[in-house]
């Protein structure tokens, strides 16, 4: 019975509603075979004998019923009636049909009684058999009368309502599903089964607010002419009705509206840029597409469902230096575009249009970008707040997306606005300075003594400035510093201002590199060389305000500088913002796509830069203050470490030149950047000791022509001999040359593969990138899928373009089988960037200040680079601050340890040295801050799980003192809580790991304590041992003596009756005189008496012995409780 009724359950319960609309479809199949109850004659009346048709006897609702259709044919007719109802989802399904013939009986009013029914799901409340009720909209019943034709060929169409000759209609209104009835199923239910309905009966689903509304852009975002931008993804609903209105609006009329804030320094210099676009999943533009074009007019370009593209030129121009709203409303096949100017929206343009055909339109394939890709240019300014609604067609008044009250959007206008200003003076005052130097030597005769004097001599007086006293008092700092300087050298006006700008920059670092207090001063000057565009101004602008560097702090004016700089590509401002949305520090917003944007923008530049001869461009190294071995490592052109690289160089050992040759080629260890030296040295190490190391470096250089003149020929022949040494570098060179002179993809692949066999990870690129591009040998066509297995091996081996593809499948998910990583992405992108050589200058700056003794200018640079979000530069600055007050004298000690070392312990790899000082300011607090002891367990784990020794002391100290490990912690120690369940055991085995990290073989810290432990452990041991022993041997000798003094006594009983009985025999005679009787008696007493003081003399020895036994056996065990206590 209970088989039945499952199996009964599972027929009628509807698996979702998808198929409860399939059903709907199917139903007029199903009914169509139902026959009518009856057909009556009407009474004879008069009538005009005209077709006519129309329903009786409806209902208010939906519901089933029985209804009557009058009727009269004057032809042989078919009659139809039919039921279309339509919901959220679907519209115009038939869910009913009945037809019926009359050929016979014409010219007369018929009535004919049809049963209505509906689907359960659109009558019924669900249940525990109907699982869905669906929401209706409308209902509509339907009847029209066809005339038959037999002449007609097309049946199907002659029956529809476009050939009635007759119709009528009528609406039901539906029932909301809550208000219908049960149906009954005519089954019973278990007891248990009812129950389990009952109780779901009576609840009731909330579904979790989801709104169509998409918040993608809150906070501004930097834009430079750059193949960069913000990648976004939309998600499908989790709202199943959501979801399926969505999908339904794909290929349906689709509805959205886009709304976006800008702010345009220049109109586009290439063909288009990227303001906003969709990129599909067969990498192809899709629905919709904003493109700025260089006359200032916005390209828009939709897909229709036909797979054609349709694109749209407005015939407004956008402003610039202005904050517009950019509007962007599709409604089904209507485009329409608009633009207001400020936060009033002050109607600027407007544009519609129609296309002809479906849009297709699904924001869930691909990804969404706001600027630029590796496809399209991004926009020369700024984004502002960007709002998206994904099934909604607004007006300009419905769109809610104001440019918000944050001050930032205000402050962005202003500065270039007086920037403006500030570069319109200079370039004023050049071409006057020029024009009166031009008047002042006209018709003069040059020479060199001239143009020393012009150059140095006193400057010349203009004849007149064209600014009035106000705008002399405003600008008033560089107007004064422009009299002091000579004109720049270029005509071009961008590097007059550049070149101006840097000659201000320099001039105020000049005067504050030794006076941190006073450094708030130079801040006027700042401004005005940001304004004229060197941008290393702006930065230090914005670590200054963020941080309170000398100035109050001002986080507002902090963002404008960092915005300013990374608009200009300045790489530590890129880099700062990256790092604050990545770990949403300083008041910035944690949002992985803006810190993606700002982070592959300067990844992608540290190829190029590190092949760059820049003498602001360094090698990137990690020396820590703190690592005296790496500091002695460091060395200049006139240290003794480098003279004696130098003299091993001279005197021909290979690595002395290869390692002199990096040195001057990288500018590594404090060695500046010498092209020219690193070649001669390649070359001595490639020509003449024949190197394969050095050979293949020299080859590489040869075949570039960096450095030196490119000579194939040679290079090829270095090549080889190295490859013939087995060097695996050489055979990926190999491959290089091939691919690349050659066009050989054979032969390159060939190369490439003997040396990705060998362990390179750069053939792993080149096989991959061979993959990508669809040329390698023996593969036809692309394979995205082995080509992002090879890059990710190549990225993982430390390969620097590697990991910039990588991070791109990551933060898109383009590729089928690779989930989107937004955090990998990012973690990848910043690896690269982070090794961008303007980046490793700053750091050598700062370290080659701290060897020098200039703390204060140490601790500046260390301050740029750390705010920057550069881990050794952190960990340096809070060692610096630890360490040295001198440097601190404009920023609080304990604020600056705390800031840095734990931004240190956030980076994807913190250092040990950060994890324990972090570790214990957890574990002592502060007047601040109060003490974290669970905090400074986690940090210590950490810290051991790098192999460091300290961490598992420090670990191994808190257990002494009786703190207690987290489980899961030891778990990541891998150490089993079973085994070491007691302190004493988990302490040593901590000590010992401690011992087993240790890098110092002799004496430690971590060894003294063992030596220690196992030495108490032994005395404890032995004390224990010898407790026993002697309480052992006390109770045995009292045992022993008691026994012996028995014996004794009863010897001593034996040997008087021994007496007593040699006396009676030995003794007088019978004979005897009776007195000698009352001897004998008198004898025996007095040996009895004497027996009894002797067994009593013996007792009170004994009694004596054990009492002094057992005085030493108390003494012994209270200083043994002693000693083992201490």
């Amino acid at each position: 019975m209970q088989d039945w009724r499952r199996e009964m359950a599972k027929h009628t319960a509807w698996p979702d509603l998808r198929a409860n609309l399939f059903l709907l479809c199917m139903v007029p199949l199903l009914c169509s075979a139902k026959e009518t109850k009856s057909v009556s004659k009407q009474p004879d009346k008069c009538f005009d004998y005209e077709d006519f048709v129309e329903l009786r006897n409806l209902p208010t609702h939906a519901v089933n019923a029985d209804i009557s259709v009058e009727y009269m044919c004057t032809k042989p007719c078919t009659i139809h009636v039919d039921i279309m109802a339509s919901s959220e989802f679907r519209t115009g399904i038939i869910v009913f049909k009945k037809q019926w013939k009359n050929e016979k009986i014409l010219h007369e009013l018929r009535t004919r009684t049809v049963n209505l029914i509906f689907p359960n799901i659109m009558v019924y409340r669900s249940d525990y058999f109907q699982k869905l009720s669906i929401d209706v909209y409308y209902t509509v019943v339907r009847a029209w009368l066809v005339h038959i034709d037999p002449k007609h060929t097309d049946r199907k169409y002659n029956e529809t309502v476009l050939s009635a000759v007759a119709n009528a209609f009528a609406v039901l209104e539906p029932i909301s599903p809550v208000q219908r009835p049960y149906k009954d199923h005519q089954i019973c239910l278990t007891w248990y089964a009812e129950l389990m309905w009952r109780r779901r009966e009576i609840r009731f689903p909330i579904c979790p607010f989801e709104t169509d509304a998409v918040r993608m852009l809150n906070f501004p975002l930097a834009s430079s002419t750059e193949h960069n931008g913000v990648i976004l993804i939309q998600d499908r609903f989790k709202n199943r009705e959501l979801e399926l209105r969505r999908q339904q609006l794909v290929n349906n009329n689709p509805i959205f509206t886009f709304s976006l804030w800008l702010y345009l320094l220049d109109f586009c210099t290439s063909k288009e840029c990227g303001i906003f676009h969709n990129v599909d999943s067969n990498k192809m533009y899709a629905t919709p597409l904003l493109f700025l074009t260089q006359k200032g007019k916005v390209h828009v370009q939709v897909r229709l469902v036909t797979g054609a593209d349709v694109a749209i030129l407005t015939n407004f121009q956008v402003p610039l230096y202005k904050w517009f709203r950019l509007d962007l409303t599709i409604n089904g096949r209507k485009i329409v575009l608009t633009t207001h100017v400020g936060e009033h929206l002050e109607s600027h343009g407007y544009q519609s249009y129609n296309v002809e055909e479906d849009i297709y339109f699904d924001d869930t394939d691909g990804y969404i970008v706001l600027g630029g890709s590796k496809y399209v240019l991004g926009i020369d300014g700024f984004f502002g707040p960007v709002q998206y609604y994904r099934m909604r067609a607004l007006n300009t008044e419905e769109i809610f997306n104001p440019l918000g009250k944050d001050e930032i959007y205000q402050w962005i206008d202003k500065y270039y606005l007086r920037c403006a200003t500030v570069q319109e003076i200079v370039y004023t005052y050049t071409n006057i300075v020029r024009e009166t130097q031009e008047l002042q030597t006209e018709g003069t005769s040059t020479n060199y003594y001239v143009d020393l004097y012009f150059k140095y001599g006193r400057k010349l007086v203009c004849p007149g400035l064209p600014w009035n006293q106000e705008e002399r008092n405003q600008f008033r700092n560089i107007l004064n510093f422009l009299k002091t300087i000579n004109s720049p050298s270029s005509d071009h006006p961008n590097a007059i201002l550049v070149e101006t700008g840097k000659k201000i920059y320099d001039d105020a670092m000049e005067k504050q590199s030794h006076h941190l207090r006073h450094f708030g001063s130079v801040v006027p000057a700042l401004e005005d060389a940001s304004c004229l565009g060197f941008h290393k101004a702006s930065y230090r602008l914005a670590v200054m305000y963020e941080i309170g560097l000398g100035v109050a702090i001002d986080p507002v004016q902090g963002l404008l500088y960092s915005l300013v700089g990374a608009q200009n590509c300045d790489r530590l401002a890129l880099l700062k913002l990256g790092y604050n949305h990545f770990q949403g520090v300083d008041n910035y917003p944690l949002d992985f796509g803006l810190s993606y944007a700002y982070y592959i923008s300067i990844a992608k530049k540290t190829p190029k830069d590190r092949w760059t001869m820049h003498e602001e461009q360094a090698f990137v190294e990690a020396v820590r203050l703190m690592d005296d071995e790496m500091l002695k490592e460091q060395t200049r052109e006139n240290d003794d470490l480098f003279l004696w690289l130098k003299q091993n160089a001279e005197r021909g050992d290979v690595h002395a030149q290869h390692r002199l040759a990096q040195m001057f080629y990288w500018g590594q260890q404090g060695v500046s950047k010498n092209k020219d030296a690193a070649m001669e040295w390649y070359e001595r190490g490639a020509l003449e000791n024949k190197d394969p190391v050095i050979m293949y470096d020299y080859a590489i250089l040869l075949l570039k022509g960096d450095g030196v003149p490119k000579n194939k020929k040679l290079a090829l022949k270095l090549m080889k001999r190295a490859a013939a040494k087995g060097q695996h570098e050489a055979f990926n060179g190999l491959g290089w040359y091939y691919h690349t002179f050659k066009k050989d993809y054979g032969k390159a692949a060939a190369y490439w593969r003997k040396a990705f066999n060998k362990g390179n990870v750069d053939s792993a690129f080149n096989l991959g990138v061979m993959h990508l591009n669809g040329i390698y040998p023996g593969d036809e066509g692309i394979n995205e899928t082995r080509a992002f297995e090879l890059i990710t091996i190549a990225a993982e081996g430390g390969h620097i373009e590697g990991a910039i593809h990588l991070a791109q499948y990551l933060i898109s998910g383009s590729l089928k089988g690779v989930p989107r990583d937004p955090q990998a992405a990012i973690g990848w992108a910043k690896h690269v960037a982070e090794q961008n050589g303007h980046i490793g200058h700053a750091i050598r700056k700062a370290l080659n200040a701290y060897m020098d003794g200039c703390l204060n200018e140490a601790f500046l640079y260390y301050t740029l680079a750390a705010e920057a979000g550069i881990e050794v530069a952190q960990t340096n600055l809070a060692y610096l601050c630890e360490e040295s007050s001198k440097a601190t004298t404009i920023f609080p000690r304990d604020t600056c340890i705390w800031r840095y070392y734990n931004f240190s312990i956030y980076q994807n790899n913190p250092p040990p040295v950060a994890l324990l000082k972090m570790g214990d300011l957890y574990y002592s607090g502060s007047s601040n801050r109060s003490k974290d002891i669970q905090q400074s367990v986690t940090l210590y784990t950490q810290a051991a799980l790098q192999g460091d020794a300290q961490g598992y002391f420090n670990l191994a100290q808190l257990v002494q003192e009786g703190v207690s490990i987290p489980e899961n912690l030891l778990q990541h120690l891998k150490i089993d809580k079973s085994v070491y369940s007691n302190n004493d055991s988990l302490m040593t085995e901590l000590y010992e790991r401690c011992q087993g990290h240790s890098n110092d073989e002799s004496i430690n810290p971590c060894s003294l304590v063992l030596l220690y432990l196992h030495v108490t452990g032994t005395w404890k041991s032995m004390l224990y041992s010898f407790m026993a022993y002697l309480m052992g041997s006390l109770l045995l000798s009292i045992v022993v003596t008691i026994v012996v003094q028995c014996i004794h006594l009863i010897l001593d009983i034996s040997s008087s009756n021994n007496h007593l009985a040699n006396g009676e025999q030995t003794g007088p005679s019978v004979s005897g005189t009776r007195h000698l009787q009352t001897g004998v008696h008198s004898w025996y007493m007095y040996r009895l008496i004497v027996t009894v003081k002797q067994i009593v003399r013996r007792q009170r020895e004994a009694i004596e012995w054990l009492t002094t036994a057992l005085v030493v056996s108390i003494c012994i065990f209270f200083v043994t409780f002693v000693i083992w206590s201490v």
